[in-house]
Parts: structure tokens; C-alpha cells; sequence
């Protein structure tokens, strides 16, 4: 029991300052529940606004695909520097070191390799595995217009759900088929139905023209997949026209792990997209560590 001796009867109850209520900084995430709130902070700079989001999730279909055949030799090196890490649960177990302490979204469908139909995804884990392992996220690939398109949209509905009773978020992955086209009309349809049906926010493509207009017509927030391979300096366009046209963050794997210089490259990536270098600066910049080794 606290001593009660020597206890002082002058409080100071701030009477003359009005209680402030700070409003969460990220689009369309202001009435989430607080634990739900707290897990996006932890994927979300504070003072940015923005995430750089280093997605080594590629072999849950791909297998040990170039760049992550060794991931605790290419990708460890790389933590430090990621604001989140993407991956499955498989890999954060065997490979990721507990002392990792940002936020990581955890691969959450999955079932058919690059040999089938990627579309006919599952929910491949359960939520109290993601919570024991101290995940920010969730993440469901959402396939509209691939074949099957309902069974991937119920899987990220039947997450959603799940995730509010348990304040986990969850990220709506849009996935475009072969026989699809990449162009805003199709990426708007796309993150607006995620957005709908109650993803906290969406990981969707980089378009040349009429980006804005998918940042502009989605609710909350958006991040852009890396996508293939680009040289270092087109990929810096990328992130830094996504990120001007809107965009809360990139989602970033080949681009980096498979760069010239992996771990220059993640910071140039942030000076884009924390601190709005234009590209040929970071470009400098990722020369410049580069050339230290």
C-alpha cells in the first residue's frame, strides 16, 4: 500500500488548457478501435505519415526465388532500414530475429504455386497465430476479375471481421491477372471494393496515368507494389510519382533485395519517401553508399 504520509493536497488540474484529443494521422482511419490504431502506427511513420514496406513474402508461391534463396544472409542486413516487414509466418519463425521491433505484416492466404490459377487463394492462417506472433497486419490477395474472384473477396471479408473482433488490421493486396489490364480504371474498381468491404488499407500498382485518381477515389490509405525488377533510378520515379500522387508508401521487394547495392538502395527509397527527394537526388544518394561498399 502507497505511504499516505507527506502527501500533498495541491493539485493542478490544467483548468485554463482544453483537453486535447489528437485525431489519427491516417486517411480514412480516424474511428478504428485503438489497438487497431496502434498496430498501424507501428506500420505508418508518425511524423511522415508515410511506410516503407519490405515485402519478402515472394515464396509463399514462388519458392526460394532469386534474392531470397538465403534470406538470413540478404534480408536481415536489411531490417534496420524498413519501417514494416511483409512476409509469412513460416519465415519470421525460421529466419527473422526477435529483436525486430517494427511492424510486420504477416502473409495471411495463400494455396496455389506459380505451377496453378493464382487466384484460387485461401485463408491460409489463423488470426491468434498472428497475434502470438506480434503482427501489425494481416495481408489477403484479392483477385477481382481473375476466376476466382468471390472466393478471394469473401477470404479478405471473412479477415476483416475477424481482425475487428481482435483490432488486427488488414491489407487488401490487389492482384492483377495476366489477362487484365494495368491502368487506373481498373485499379480504381480494384482498392475501392477493398476499401468497401473494410480493408484498413490497400497495396495496389503504380499507373503512369491517372494515379491520383486511385489514391483520390480510396477511402484510406494506399501503398504501391514494387512490382518486377526496374533499373534503381526508374524505380525511384516510381515511388516518388506515387508518393506526390498520393500514396501513403511503397511495398518494395525485388526492387530492393534484388538491387545492385540491397542495402543502399531501402535507404534511398526512404529519403523518396519520408523526406521527398526527387529521384535523381536519391539516385545520388544510392550511388554515393553504393560506392562505399
Amino acid at each position: 500500500m502507497a505511504d499516505t504520509e507527506g502527501t500533498q493536497e495541491v493539485h493542478n488540474y490544467h483548468l485554463d488548457t482544453p483537453v486535447k484529443s489528437r485525431p489519427f494521422h491516417l486517411k480514412g482511419c480516424h474511428a478504428l478501435d485503438w489497438g487497431m490504431q496502434n498496430r498501424l502506427a507501428n506500420i505508418f511513420d508518425a511524423v511522415s505519415g508515410k511506410t516503407v514496406m519490405l515485402a519478402v513474402d515472394h515464396g509463399y508461391f514462388m519458392g526460394p526465388t532469386t534474392g531470397l534463396e538465403r534470406m538470413d544472409v540478404t534480408i536481415v542486413p536489411l531490417l534496420a532500414h524498413a519501417d514494416t516487414l511483409m512476409c509469412t509466418r513460416g519465415i519470421l519463425r525460421s529466419t527473422m530475429p526477435a529483436t525486430f521491433n517494427r511492424g510486420v505484416v504477416l502473409r495471411a492466404s495463400g494455396g496455389p504455386s506459380i505451377l496453378k490459377e493464382l487466384s484460387d487463394e485461401e485463408i491460409a492462417m489463423d488470426i491468434e497465430d498472428a497475434i502470438r506472433l506480434n503482427a501489425s497486419a494481416m495481408a489477403v490477395q484479392v483477385f477481382i476479375g481473375g476466376e476466382f474472384e468471390t472466393r478471394s473477396v469473401h477470404n479478405m471479408t471473412r479477415l476483416v471481421d475477424i481482425g475487428n473482433r481482435y483490432g488486427m488490421p488488414i491489407l487488401g493486396v490487389t492482384a492483377v491477372g495476366k489477362q487484365l489490364v494495368r491502368d487506373a480504371k481498373y485499379m480504381r474498381l480494384a482498392s475501392r471494393i477493398c476499401a468497401e468491404l473494410g480493408a484498413s488499407y490497400v497495396k495496389t500498382y503504380y499507373v503512369a496515368e491517372g494515379f491520383e485518381t486511385v489514391t483520390a477515389s480510396c477511402p484510406v490509405p494506399i501503398v504501391i507494389a514494387g512490382g518486377k525488377k526496374l533499373p534503381e533510378l526508374e524505380a525511384l520515379r516510381m515511388a516518388y510519382n506515387a508518393i506526390r500522387q498520393g500514396a501513403a508508401g511503397v511495398d518494395m521487394g525485388r526492387n530492393i533485395f534484388q538491387a545492385d547495392a540491397p542495402a543502399a538502395m531501402i535507404l534511398a527509397v526512404r529519403k523518396v519517401v519520408h523526406e521527398g527527394f526527387r529521384p535523381e537526388e536519391a539516385f545520388t544518394y544510392y550511388n554515393s553508399l553504393k560506392a562505399k561498399g
